[in-house]
């Protein structure tokens, strides 16, 4: 297949790329950037710009772009930024995508574009499989427009599944961030530490992304491990993995002071989210134990 993918340099488009090169696959990779190899090509989402005719004959899109939603506290600029980062990216391989297959419509063609587990809200103990609605916060809210901008290529014919992402244990990202802390034996629960942390190895997250490339499957993905764990269960093993002591606890208030309106949305929030479409699919996880991927995600760093 033809593959292009927006998002390439991050946590999951890093690891993404080099695998569907091993798999046999042509990649493209969008970049706003100035090239540097010859399969990257270079786009301006924010102005739906895109090289005229660079997916007429491309067989799928993985769409990953959008700026870090926790990456900074949450001003009135950044949270645009953080749906017009999406929204825009979205629109812009979706629009290029009807004109390919406007051209071509007998060519078959798939995007897989990402979401969030975040679509549902904070669901507190309640189970949540891809057939519950979203939720009303800030993240939520951002998730439904990210999707809503693929309809146009699902209604011309593309095969179109929207990727609901939970915390991807890799190198980097938030796991990144919390290892050094854990390593010196600073690490603790946030707050109650009962919200729940829907997980997936990163391995799992590109070997899901690598299957659903031909797997029959439309509308929303949750692309989470089977068992998603309270940050309590998190804190816990990550701190056996590391062994080191997390007796530390770290209050509400503290990380509202901190974080503004991202910790009560993106930290104390959390969804009990289980991959109901991947399982029925025949999907294979490699990682359903939080110790056995945290373990790998550690031996990574």
């Amino acid at each position: 297949m033809k593959v292009a993918v927006t998002g390439s340099s991050g946590l999951i488009g890093s690891a993404l790329v080099p695998a569907l090169v091993a798999d046999g696959h042509e990649v493209l990779r969008l970049v706003r950037r100035t090239p540097r190899t010859a399969d990257e090509h270079r786009w301006e989402p924010a102005h739906h710009g895109i090289p005229e005719g660079l997916l007429t004959d491309v067989d799928a899109v993985v769409n990953l772009a959008g700026v870090g939603v926790g990456d900074r506290r949450w001003t009135d600029a950044h949270k645009k930024q953080v749906l017009a980062s999406r929204v825009h990216s979205t629109a812009t391989v979706t629009q290029a995508l009807v004109e390919a297959a406007a051209a071509d419509p007998d060519r078959e063609r798939v995007l897989l574009s990402a979401s969030a587990v975040g679509w549902y809200g904070d669901t507190g103990e309640r189970v949540v499989d891809e057939t519950a609605p979203a939720g009303d916060d800030f993240l939520a809210q951002v998730c439904v427009t990210w999707e809503a901008a693929t309809a146009p290529a699902a209604a011309a014919g593309v095969r179109v599944a929207t990727l609901r992402t939970g915390l991807v244990l890799g190198p980097g990202g938030l796991l990144g961030r919390l290892l050094p802390l854990f390593r010196l034996g600073l690490g603790g629960k946030l707050a109650s530490g009962r919200q729940y942390m829907p997980w997936i190895s990163l391995q799992d997250e590109v070997d899901a992304i690598r299957f659903l490339l031909t797997a029959p499957v439309s509308g929303p993905v949750n692309l989470t491990a089977p068992s998603p764990a309270t940050n309590a269960e998190f804190t816990a093993a990550l701190a056996d993995v590391v062994h080191r002591p997390a007796v530390f606890t770290v209050p509400g208030f503290a990380l509202r002071l901190a974080l503004g309106e991202f910790a009560d949305v993106g930290v104390l929030a959390g969804q009990r989210a289980v991959p109901e479409v991947l399982r029925s699919a025949g999907f294979q996880f490699t990682h359903e134990d939080l110790r056995e991927a945290l373990r790998a995600a550690v031996a990574a760093h």
